[in-house]
């Protein structure tokens, strides 16, 4: 199997890199010199990787082809190529519906949209993908979690709650300075705050069987520190807010 990538940002280089680690079998992963730093640091990571002279190659070439670019450049580069109908095309532009691209692509290929995010190149994390395809499937559950949804407009959501992975970072980011603030090395400070959350983050999962809400009071004693802490952001609206900025980029998201 021979794949290729139209666009070479931070999500092809993560899948990538997770695809050259993982058990899936492929010839040839074809990368678009869009982005040539980015390019040509996979093509070093991995012999399989090579850079495409143009998009065209990569089209012409590839079994399985991966939009990765944004939906500006996508939606007017799309329909100046030429795919064929044996093909499989993974979409991975967040604002491109499903009708959207079958008239852009113009042949009746197999097309779904996934939301791979960054973690994908350690092999971790949940990808979304639109609509149901066995072989995607199990393509991505190499990658890590494969999450099938069977309504389009219910994607949106999902594609709603990936704009929260910069503002968790920012919350990381916080805590970390504080702890600096207080006259912990920085070093010692990230370590911490980034061990702490992977391990809430794992126990999380192993219980993601059980309503959250047990965690949140699992995790509290009365009159202890994390109740203090959950009750205070809760009076000061954070968690409202955080409801309110995903229906905010959701209402973004619908507009398209």
């Amino acid at each position: 199997m021979k794949l290729g990538f139209i666009g070479t940002g931070k999500i092809t280089y993560s899948v990538v890199t997770g695809i050259c680690s993982s058990k899936i079998k492929f010839s040839t992963i074809l990368v678009s010199p869009r982005n040539l730093s980015t390019a040509r640091k996979l093509a070093k990571n991995n012999r399989k990787v090579k850079i495409a002279k143009s998009n065209d190659e990569i089209v012409k070439s590839c079994n399985w082809i991966f939009l990765a670019v944004t939906p500006t450049v996508g939606e007017n580069l799309i329909k100046q190529l030429k795919f064929k109908s044996n093909q499989t095309i993974i979409s991975f532009i967040s604002t491109t519906t499903l009708p959207k691209l079958k008239k852009l692509i113009k042949v009746k290929a197999t097309i779904v949209r996934a939301i791979p995010l960054p973690p994908i190149s350690l092999k971790k994390g949940p990808v979304p993908i639109y609509p149901p395809n066995k072989k995607v499937k199990n393509f991505f559950n190499k990658l890590g979690t494969t999450v099938e949804i069977k309504n389009e407009k219910l994607s949106k959501n999902f594609w709603s709650t990936s704009g929260m992975m910069a503002p968790f970072y920012e919350f990381l980011n916080t805590m970390s300075n504080w702890l600096v603030k207080k006259g912990v090395r920085k070093d010692h400070a990230q370590k911490y705050i980034t061990s702490l959350f992977v391990a809430l983050s794992e126990d999380a999962v192993v219980n993601s069987k059980k309503d959250l809400k047990y965690l949140v009071k699992e995790s509290q004693t009365p009159k202890g520190l994390n109740e203090q802490g959950v009750n205070e952001l809760r009076k000061l609206g954070f968690y409202k807010s955080t409801e309110k900025t995903l229906n905010s980029i959701l209402k973004r998201l619908n507009k398209v």
